[in-house]
C-alpha cells in the first residue's frame, strides 16, 4: 500500500513541482492572529511572480472551481467530442473573462475590456501574418537614440512619433498594410468594435 501511494505521487506530481513554484509566504502576528502576506526585503512585490509565475496555482484553483460544473454541462450538450472540446474551451474562457471583468472596478473594468479586445485583435493578426507587430515596433523605436537629442522631453516626444507613425504606414509583414488597418479589420471581424 505505501509503495503503491510512493509510485501514484510520482505519476500525479504536485503543482509546485510540476511548476516549480513556491508557496506564498505569510507572516501571522502573534498577538492578534492576524495574517498578511511577506513581500521580498525590500516590500516591494515581485510583479514576475504576482503576474505571471501564480498562473498554475490559479489554473489549478480554477479547475477546481468550475471543472465539474462545465464538465456535466459540456456532457448535456453533445455527443460530438470536437463539439465537448470547442464547447469547453468557449466555456472555459468565458468564464475566466467574466471572472476578470467582476473583479475590479467598473471604469478599470471597462478600460481593461478595450485593451483586452485589442491585445486579442493584435495576437490574431500576428498569427495570421505569421510575425509578431509588438518585435517589429520595438526594432522602429530603437533606431532613435537618446544621444541625438538635448532633452529627455525631446527624446520622448520623438520615441512617441516614431512609435505612433509607424502604427500607420504599410509594413511588409502585413503584405503592405497597416497594423492599425489590420487590427481594427480583426475586431470588425469578432465584432469586438461595437
Amino acid at each position: 500500500m505505501v509503495a503503491r501511494k510512493k509510485v501514484k505521487q510520482e505519476e500525479n506530481p504536485s503543482i509546485d513541482e510540476m511548476f516549480k513554484t513556491v508557496e506564498p509566504k505569510v507572516k501571522v502576528d502573534p498577538d492578534t492572529g492576524l495574517i498578511e502576506q511577506v513581500f521580498e526585503e525590500d516590500e516591494k512585490v515581485d510583479l514576475e511572480k504576482q503576474l505571471w509565475d501564480k498562473n498554475p496555482r490559479r489554473s489549478q484553483a480554477l479547475l477546481d472551481l468550475w471543472y465539474d460544473e462545465l464538465h456535466n454541462a459540456v456532457e448535456k450538450e453533445t455527443d460530438s467530442e470536437d463539439g465537448k472540446k470547442h464547447l469547453a474551451f468557449l466555456m472555459t474562457a468565458n468564464s475566466v473573462i467574466d471572472m476578470i471583468m467582476e473583479c475590479i472596478p467598473e471604469d478599470m473594468a471597462l478600460e481593461l475590456s478595450y485593451a483586452l479586445d485589442h491585445t486579442i485583435a493584435l495576437a490574431l493578426v500576428n498569427k495570421k501574418y505569421d510575425c509578431d507587430l509588438l518585435e517589429e515596433e520595438k526594432k522602429a523605436v530603437a533606431i532613435v537614440k537618446r544621444e541625438d537629442y538635448q532633452t529627455d522631453d525631446d527624446y520622448a516626444r520623438a520615441v512617441e512619433a516614431i512609435d505612433d507613425h509607424w502604427w500607420s504606414i504599410s509594413q511588409p509583414q502585413l503584405d503592405m498594410r497597416n497594423a492599425n488597418d489590420a487590427i481594427l479589420e480583426m475586431l470588425a471581424k469578432y465584432k469586438l468594435n461595437e
